[in-house]
């Protein structure tokens, strides 16, 4: 069996591991999340790494470099998942993190600084409603107020981690300095078409999208169907439904991506003109400053459609990263290591989904590595990668660490 095959049977073997039958949900603190991290620890056991479980829940793995103690190049992704995921999503990058782990732990290559893996807890904020929990306690950037978070049972954060076996009081264990890491390397699917409408393998990103999410709420009055006659309704559905394409409109004019997942109304009988319509906006773009001009466009349609109406409109915003550049010498690195599979010029460009390293930024310089999976699909049953590609993307996780060894002064 080839490195590439083990590699896919582990992606396979990881999406075994669900709490519902059929389908993959692997969520935060969850049996599903300790059974996950047990077998990615025995993983980097048998690839030659040191392992332990930190103070948040995430599954990290030590090779020590020429020296112990020294910084370490920090490789990962992350093992929770959407529900009904796909098998690759972050799973496919922890893996070849092992395997490259492993592959250098085999070559008796000493580094000039350490390599460390991690397999993150929680990147997706499926159960808690708050993505990068595990990167974000990595980076030492967590807040106390997320203690009191709550899941769909009513479960705080504070007291899953105390079911996981977990205590939050030692949380600061788990934050990293500066000082001990040389950087943070990580290969994902692609989640978008540009490398597939491109016919090319693989990509060095640029920068990490900056998203904003927002809980919308326009509320008008409830009333009969029937017996409300147009003059008198103040329809809140009506009013969410022209802010929603306000918002795609104002998207594609600024270059932005705007995306209403969630719209619910309220009463919500069929014979009942909606009160309330409470719904989500999530807007990301490649830079900071192109996203807020969108959003001030957005929020001035929403109060000049709900005047009109007779209805008010309502923000909180949920969620928060701003846009995260990559750093130009592990960038490199990454391009040498694409041009040692052969590909003489890399394809470069942003991420338009949100990944580990928008939280890991803060505490060191990231880069990534991204590999093209089929249709652009990802956070769905069809994501699929090419085995070949997959091979690829081995050999240029590899290269790229050593190219970072190469250029590494402490």
């Amino acid at each position: 069996m080839t490195e590439t095959d083990l590699v896919m049977d582990r992606c396979d073997e990881l999406a075994s591991i669900s709490s519902r039958p059929g389908l993959l949900e692997r969520v935060h603190l969850s049996p599903e999340h300790k059974a996950a991290n047990a077998l990615v620890a025995q993983w980097m056991t048998e690839a030659g790494l040191s392992t332990w479980q930190d103070a948040a829940g995430n599954q990290c793995g030590r090779l020590e470099g020429r020296e112990p103690g020294l910084p370490a190049l920090l490789l990962g992704s992350h093992i929770d998942t959407v529900r009904d995921a796909g098998r690759y999503d972050g799973m496919l990058g922890v893996l070849l993190a092992i395997a490259v782990a492993g592959r250098i732990h085999r070559s008796g290559i000493e580094l000039p600084f350490a390599l460390e893996v991690v397999a993150f807890s929680d990147e997706e904020g499926t159960r808690f409603g708050m993505a990068l929990l595990g990167s974000r306690a990595l980076a030492g950037t967590w807040n106390d107020d997320w203690w009191s978070l709550t899941d769909g049972d009513g479960i705080t954060l504070a007291e899953a981690f105390q079911d996981f076996g977990l205590d939050p009081a030692r949380l600061p264990g788990a934050f990293r300095r500066s000082e001990d890491l040389v950087g943070y390397l990580e290969t994902h699917i692609e989640q978008g078409p540009i490398l597939e409408d491109a016919d090319r393998r693989l990509a060095v990103v640029t920068s990490i999208a900056g998203a904003r999410r927002f809980a919308l709420t326009i509320t008008g009055k409830a009333g009969h169907a029937g017996g409300t006659p147009y003059d008198r309704r103040r329809d809140a559905l009506v009013g969410a439904s022209e802010v929603v394409v306000e918002i795609e409109r104002l998207s594609k004019l600024t270059g932005t991506i705007g995306t209403v997942g969630r719209l619910q109304a309220f009463p919500g009988g069929i014979n009942v003109i909606p009160g309330r319509v409470e719904f989500s906006l999530d807007l990301r773009a490649e830079f900071d400053g192109q996203r807020d001009e969108c959003l001030a466009l957005v929020w001035a349609a929403a109060e000049e459609i709900c005047a009109r109406r007779g209805l008010r409109f309502d923000r909180h915003e949920i969620y928060r990263a701003d846009a995260v550049p990559c750093d130009p010498g592990l960038m490199r690195a990454i391009g040498t290591g694409i041009r040692a599979t052969g590909d003489e010029s890399p394809m470069a460009f942003w991420s338009r989904a949100g990944h580990d390293g928008v939280a890991v930024a803060d505490v060191t310089r990231i880069a990534m590595l991204f590999l093209r999976c089929r249709g652009g699909v990802s956070h769905h049953p069809d994501e699929h990668v090419k085995k070949a590609d997959v091979a690829a993307a081995l050999d240029a996780f590899e290269a790229a660490v050593l190219a970072v060894a190469a250029e590494y002064r402490p």
